[in-house]
Parts: C-alpha cells; structure tokens; sequence
C-alpha cells in the first residue's frame, strides 16, 4: 500500500503496526469466527490524527474499519480477508477529558476502556450505569457504536440512553464536535443518535458525553433456583410490583448454562445445596443510604418461596458473595467457548413472551439437530435472550458450525412469531447482513442507505457491515 509511509507521518512509529505477528490480533474476532488480513493497524493519538488519517484514506478511497477493544460477537470490527482494509485502532484516544459531578456528565475519548471508566465515575461519588461482560476490554467508542445493551438495561437503558453529546471524524475527514453537557438541546435532528449503533459505518465516535447516576449505597442480590423460565418472570413481575425502580438487573440462567460455567470457570461454586433447571439473578440498588434493599429483596422472596413461584435461594452477605453470584453469570460465554463450538443467537421479544420463545425456539432447534444442547441466558427484564446453541456432545465443531444460518433462521422465525427482534444488543457487523433485507426491508433499509450514502459516498467506512 503505496500511502503507508504518510499515514506514518501523521501517527509516528508507535502509532502504526505493519509486521503481520502484530497484526495479526487485531484481524481476528474474539470468538474466532473471522479471520482478516490488514496492510496495517493505525494507532492515532488525537482526534486530529484520527482526522488526517481519515482524509488521507477518503483520498485514496482506502477503506477503513474502526475497531475499539475487538469484542464483537458478530465480527464488526474484523477486516476482509483480501488485505485491502486498514483498521484504525482508537485505544490510545485513552483519556477521560472531564467528570462533572454537578450536571452528573463524563467527556472521554473513544479509547477508554468501560471498566476504566466506572472506576472514574466512582471516584467522584457517580456510577455510569452501563455494564458488559466484556467491560474490561470493549472501549466506549465501540460500546456506543455497537450501542450495548448488558446487565443494567432494565432500569437504565441501552448504551445510547446515556449520550449527551459525541464527536465523530466523518468519512471526508471533517471533525464534528458535538460535545455538548446538556440534557435539553431542541436544534435541528439528532445527530449524535445517528452514529450511536452505526457500528462504523457512517464516522468513527473519537469522544463522547455520557450521563452519570449516583452511586448506589445500598446493593442487595439473590440467586434463585426455579423450575422454569415462566416462573422467573413471574418472580420478575412480583418485584415489579413491588418497586419498579429498585430492579438494577435480573438475569435468567439456564442450568446447562451455570453447568458449564462450574466444569470450565476456576473457582466457580453454585451456592445452593442442589442443581435446578434454571437459576435467576437479581439485583436491587438504591442512592439512599437505609433505603431497604435487604428487606425488599427478603419480602419478595419469601412470597414467592411460599407459592413455589422459587425454589431455593440465597442472599449475598457481602461484597465476595456478590461478586461470585455475578461470576456465574458473566462467564457463560467464556464457558461456552471452552465447552466447544457454539451458535449465538442474541434476540429480544417483548418481555411477556420471553418464556413461550424460549420453548418454541427449544423445540425448532432440537428438531433440527437432535442431541443440540440449548443455553440461553441473559436479561430476562427487558426481554433480550441469549439464545445459545453449543454443539451435540461428540459431533465435528467445524460441522456444526457450518449450521449456523440454519439454525439462527429456525430460532429467527420464532423471534418473528411473537413481534422480536434478531440483533437485541450485539448489532449486525459482518455476521448477519443477509437478514436485514428480510426483516428491516422496504422503506427502513432504504432509508438507512440513503444515510449510508450521504456521508460516506464512497464507502470506505467499515464496508461489509451491518448493510447488505
């Protein structure tokens, strides 16, 4: 690539990789899906770096694919396999720019990690209310360009309920900054919205203004074992009851799913006496210091014990416990990877009909590959199922990965059968494109790529995403 020696004067030598063994991490998806080749990494600094970089690119019409901490569970930030792709890597934007306490508000750069980033909320006495699993590595660029969803959607919302304010290196290299603190802003359409879930394709987020919350002082969880996935939504529905806003999360887990979790994960314990067929996790928080977590969590299941709507649980008596409850949870996908080759399906359905999913989805799948093994977790409270499929014990990983389409269309016409959704939190990147066509045609699709067009008309942004 006969520019490689210009984009190193814009980033120097520490802000470019070409030896194909350090590439190499970066063109490769975290479940091993994908394996791209790239000419090489670009590592700006700055947002003007990030600019001059982008102008040289649209220039030469060389495309790009923007990539934060590469966890993608649908191979967005992957590049194609023909080396053709530079990707531009934000993890040196590393800085938080500013915390307001007083208008609640963060202003960091893309490169930031979102663990980097609570830990910074915390220390001025906020929480930003946003958590993954993979929160240790995914950078808030790629967070807000995926628009993540994770464990406290339920009570806060999706990744994009959180921007304030975004600045975005468009396609021709122009800087928008659009970095505004304010929670009332009526001037014209809005742009930041735009790019939150564009998953690269229309600029690349250098910088974001998110929103903070207080920091819970009072935090109680349980683990429940129940017998179905209708009776952990109605333990869901009894704490709804109760106090909506106290529900920080709740999980549902399957006991396959918690089964592999305890074979594969080091140091994982199931803290009730006895197996069931599926565990729920719930958590419950509040700024107020007294406010009542314990006993609101003890009043609502000591209800539901007595109507056999729960049949065992347990209270975290401290930090330790709650963090070993959490465990459980957070390491399904690693477990699952462990276990073998395995379909991941992330769907959402309105929240009533996550139970008749679950079993109508079950059934289509064990009646396409009997001996399947079906695992789905996830955020029960507000209706986004990880709808995993781990390969029949014995069978050829490679073969059963090569079912992939067949069995994300046969769970896919469930999700449609009750008015979900294919793509709940992880987006589309290069794993799904072939549906949008057939779920979001017509008027939707044609308009995104009107969109498309219009700010990157050459389409050197992340090309092969998201858009067929």
């Amino acid at each position: 690539m006969t520019h490689l020696s210009a984009l190193r004067a814009i980033v120097g030598d520490h802000g470019i990789l070409t030896d194909p063994s350090d590439t190499a991490p970066y063109s490769q998806d975290w479940r091993r899906l994908y394996q791209g080749r790239t000419p090489a990494v670009i590592r700006p600094a700055t947002t003007r770096e990030v600019a001059d970089v982008v102008r040289l690119c649209a220039e030469t019409r060389t495309p790009i694919v923007p990539q934060g901490g590469n966890t993608s569970m649908v191979g967005g930030a992957v590049p194609a396999e023909d080396g053709s792709q530079l990707i531009l890597s934000t993890s040196r934007l590393n800085r938080v720019r500013a915390v307001d306490p007083v208008d609640m508000t963060m202003t960091l750069e893309a490169g930031v990690t979102l663990k980097a980033a609570q830990d910074t909320a915390i220390g001025a006495n906020c929480m930003l209310p946003l958590s993954i699993s993979s929160e240790g590595s995914a950078q808030i660029g790629g967070v807000l360009a995926v628009n993540a969803g994770g464990n406290n959607t339920v009570r806060y919302g999706n990744a994009r309920d959180l921007v304030l304010g975004l600045e975005v290196v468009l396609a021709d290299g122009t800087v928008w900054n659009g970095l505004r603190r304010l929670r009332k802003d009526n001037t014209g359409y809005c742009l930041r919205q735009l790019f939150v879930g564009s998953e690269g394709t229309l600029g690349i987020i250098t910088a974001a203004v998110l929103k903070l919350v207080p920091r819970s002082r009072e935090i109680a969880i349980a683990f429940c074992a129940v017998r179905s996935p209708e009776d952990a939504l109605e333990l869901f529905t009894r704490y709804q009851a109760h106090d909506a806003a106290a529900i920080s999360a709740f999980e549902l887990m399957s006991g396959l799913g918690t089964e592999f979790v305890l074979k594969h994960i080091e140091g994982a314990v199931l803290p009730l006496a006895s197996a069931a067929p599926f565990y729920v996790l719930v958590e419950l928080a509040t700024p107020r210091p007294g406010g009542g977590m314990r006993s609101t969590l003890e009043s609502v299941l000591e209800d539901a014990l007595e109507a056999s709507v729960v049949q065992d649980a347990v209270i975290a008596e401290s930090e330790a416990q709650r963090a070993a409850i959490w465990r459980l949870r957070e390491e399904h996908s690693e477990a699952q990877k462990r276990e073998g080759a395995s379909v991941k399906n992330d769907v959402s359905v309105p929240v009533s009909k996550v139970p008749a999913f679950i079993r109508g989805a079950t059934a289509a799948c064990e009646k396409l590959i009997p001996g399947i093994r079906i695992v789905p977790f996830g955020h029960i409270g507000d209706g986004n199922i990880h709808f995993n499929l781990e390969q029949p014990e014995g069978s050829d990983p490679a073969w059963f990965l090569a079912q992939d389409h067949v069995l994300m269309d046969a769970v896919n016409d469930v999700v449609r059968a009750y008015d979900g959704s294919f793509s709940a939190e992880h987006g589309i990147g290069r794993l799904k494109p072939y549906m949008m066509p057939d779920w979001r045609g017509g008027a939707e699709l044609a308009l995104m790529q009107r969109i498309k067009a219009a700010l990157d008309p050459t389409g050197i942004m992340n090309p092969g995403k998201m858009l067929p």
